[in-house]
């Protein structure tokens, strides 16, 4: 079948969303040359941090912003459709452009490929007036933002970060999929995350290497040679710290449904958009909002003894920094600032490997 080249340069760029772990939830039927149908997927079987699938779907929100950006540069107007019969773990989607002459291109084209993560410390210095503003509004009238700002409240969020590192690294939930994420001695990754990429020093990363090789491993460490302590202090502590603002992205109301997550997907992306037209490097920091709705919801997520004790007394701290409000309506949370792009990242897999050409 030969696809029309508008379409493929669409999805082309479309395919450098963000999404979490780097596991690229979508594939794409291309029915005509104004019809794409995305087949979602999420990872909740088998990944602690995709609760219900959420966080996969803000993925899918921000893939399909992406590609409602790519067409703008065509004068296409996007369309989108769910289609309600499909099951919620494999949500399906149907695209279509439609020519518009009221679609003025919009200037986040240029920043899809550059945006990042940045693991490692930003600068202090905080973000100026116009920053915050622009930030702010890119996140459209369904959801608002909540910074936090002042070297107070970045204390309190790298408190917390550095318990919410405690539960990361001490459940073997956790450490299944970190195993399996991970890319060792890689600069970039097309499906998963280099380790050069991740934040840590390289002795520590050498550390990790070798400690991660089996879970037995993990708990040996943890339990006589204080092994989360390195890896909490340069990857949440320190970060947590160095950087000009943690923000949290609101709900209006708490979403609960695809639809509503997706239309999370679809703000962050244009808020890190934002930020990377801006200058400035932002890291996503989702782990909490997943392990206090798992202690707020009453949902038993690891078999390691004390793990849900942690994930209330971690949703406790949230709450005591963020207030009710903020942790009740919170869809994604990160920190932004200043400072030096990223030498290693995780990549793409191509374009034609994310193409169904006999979709069931």
């Amino acid at each position: 079948m030969a696809f029309d080249a508008t379409v493929l340069e669409i999805l082309d760029l479309a395919r450098w969303a963000p999404s979490g772990d780097n596991t690229q939830p979508w594939r794409f039927e291309i029915i005509s040359a104004n019809h794409v149908v995305v087949h979602g997927f999420d990872t909740r079987e088998h990944c602690v941090y995709d609760l219900d699938g959420h966080p996969s779907q803000i993925s899918i929100g921000a893939m399909i912003e992406t590609a409602a950006i790519a067409a703008s540069h065509h004068q296409l107007r996007l369309d989108v459709r769910r289609r309600l019969d499909a099951p919620e773990t494999r949500p399906v989607f149907d695209l279509e452009f439609h020519t518009d002459t009221a679609v003025a291109a919009d200037p986040l084209l240029a920043s899809i490929k550059t945006r990042s993560v940045q693991r490692r410390p930003l600068r202090t210095q905080p973000l100026t007036g116009q920053q915050r503003q622009a930030l702010t509004d890119a996140v459209g009238p369904a959801h608002t933002v909540t910074w936090l700002e002042s070297s107070g409240e970045r204390l309190k969020i790298a408190k917390m970060l550095f318990h919410s590192a405690k539960i990361r690294l001490v459940t073997p939930e956790a450490y299944q999929v970190h195993k399996d994420i991970i890319e060792w001695g890689a600069q970039f990754s097309v499906e998963r995350v280099p380790d050069q990429a991740l934040g840590t020093d390289p002795m520590t990363t050498r550390l990790m290497r070798f400690v991660m090789r089996s879970w037995e491993r993990v708990e040996m460490f943890n339990r006589y040679f204080a092994g989360t302590w390195a890896p909490r202090i340069q990857l949440d502590f320190i970060p947590g710290l160095a950087c000009a603002a943690h923000f949290l992205l609101l709900a209006k109301t708490p979403a609960r449904t695809i639809d509503e997550y997706v239309a999370a997907g679809r703000a962050t992306q244009r808020f890190w958009l934002t930020a990377t037209q801006l200058g400035l490097q932002l890291q996503p920091e989702v782990t909490p909002l997943v392990f206090t709705r798992y202690a707020r919801e009453g949902i038993n997520f690891s078999s390691k003894p004390g793990a849900q004790q942690m994930a209330r007394q971690l949703e406790q701290r949230f709450v005591g920094v963020v207030g009710e409000h903020a942790a009740a309506h919170a869809v994604f949370m990160g920190r932004v600032g200043n400072g030096e792009q990223p030498s290693s990242r995780s990549l793409r897999r191509p374009l034609d490997s994310l193409l169904m050409t006999d979709a069931a």
